[in-house]
């Protein structure tokens, strides 16, 4: 087991060493890319954007017309360009929602499967203490993070900054989650009904099963994990639908479909489940 340990360090520096190379090959000034405060160490990267074999479209040439027809009911779709949110992206930065709200109290959530164990905390608390970046060693059903189970009540002056995506399914209303989390976490593979999915400052890998498409995974143990122990070993035939979207970008996801997540960075996000 020490061995593996060795070989992933090993492996994540040479993978740290190779994208940081290829960004500045690119000529990508990595301090120009705006994390909102939320900085996340080169050195504590261990995973990566990934390929995206999911659609990507523009919203200027999405009609709600084409979503309900070609993605609502059948297929993930990533869309940028769908909604302007600087001013509550502003207001998650991270000097700005710790001013306003370090004392407020938030409910963790195990990051596992089921996601059954919940810790309260104040915000201040959270990202002082508990918001750090996932190790290959810690499970699932042993990582808190936030995502979900918002209050409402305290938290509504930030939600209602937020303006959601200007798509939508017939007879269904939206629920928002909001979350913070910091790199290398997410949540192993689960499903529930519809939803969009979207970043306002970090990055965040997906992997999409369509719902009669079971993934082979441990409830318990981390998306990151996965990715490291049994990603690699699929076969092309059995690899999920993938893509990482970034600040401002949206996923859709279909009822009952399979996902989970990866924050590549430390990441803020807020979802829409429609019901």
């Amino acid at each position: 087991m020490p061995d593996y340990f060795v070989l992933v360090s090993l492996l994540t520096f040479l993978s740290v060493e190779i994208t940081l190379s290829s960004l500045q090959n690119l000529d990508v000034d990595l301090d120009l890319i705006d994390d909102g405060g939320w900085e996340t160490s080169a050195s504590n990267l261990l995973a990566f954007p990934g390929p995206c074999d999911i659609e990507v479209r523009d919203a200027a040439s999405l009609s709600q017309q084409e979503f309900l027809s070609r993605y609502a009911y059948s297929k993930p779709v990533v869309i940028r360009g769908a909604t302007d949110n600087k001013v509550f992206q502003d207001q998650c930065r991270k000097d700005a929602i710790l001013k306003e709200y370090s004392s407020k109290r938030i409910r963790l959530s195990s990051a596992n499967t089921h996601s059954y164990e919940k810790v309260d905390v104040t915000l201040d608390y959270y990202v002082t203490h508990v918001l750090k970046p996932q190790t290959l060693s810690k499970l699932g059903n042993e990582t808190f993070y936030w995502f979900g189970d918002n209050n409402f009540t305290e938290w509504k002056s930030l939600i209602d900054l937020y303006k959601p995506p200007p798509y939508f399914l017939p007879k269904m209303t939206g629920a928002y989650s909001f979350g913070l989390a910091g790199a290398g976490t997410g949540v192993p593979f689960h499903f529930h009904g519809p939803g969009f999915g979207e970043v306002v400052f970090g990055r965040k890998r997906w992997f999409m099963y369509a719902p009669e498409k079971t993934p082979h995974f441990h409830p318990n143990r981390t998306t990151l994990q996965w990715l490291y122990e049994d990603y690699p070993e699929l076969h092309s035939s059995d690899r999920p639908l993938e893509c990482t979207i970034g600040q401002g970008e949206i996923i859709y996801f279909p009822d009952r479909w399979w996902h989970s997540t990866l924050n590549i960075d430390t990441s803020v996000f807020i979802s829409t489940f429609l019901s």
